[in-house]
C-alpha cells in the first residue's frame, strides 16, 4: 500500500505508527496509515488482517 521512500514501517511492525497518514477523520476518533493501519484516538489499533490491538492507555498514578 505505502509509495513512500523509504517505505513506511508494515503493520506488523513495531514502530507502524510511524506510517504516513491517508486518512484523519477526528470528528470520527480514527485515521487510516499507509501501512493499512487504523489508529483510534484511545490508542487502540485495528491491523490490516483484522487482528485487535487493545488500547494503551497511560496508567493513572497514584499521589
Amino acid at each position: 500500500m505505502c509509495q513512500h521512500q523509504p517505505p513506511c514501517p508494515p503493520p506488523d511492525a513495531s514502530d507502524r505508527e510511524a506510517a504516513h497518514l491517508v486518512a484523519h477523520h477526528p470528528e470520527q476518533g480514527w485515521s487510516l496509515l499507509c501501512n493499512g493501519l487504523l489508529l483510534f484516538e484511545d490508542t487502540g489499533e485495528l491491523l490490516p488482517d483484522g487482528r485487535i490491538v487493545a488500547p494503551r492507555r497511560p496508567l493513572a498514578v497514584a499521589t
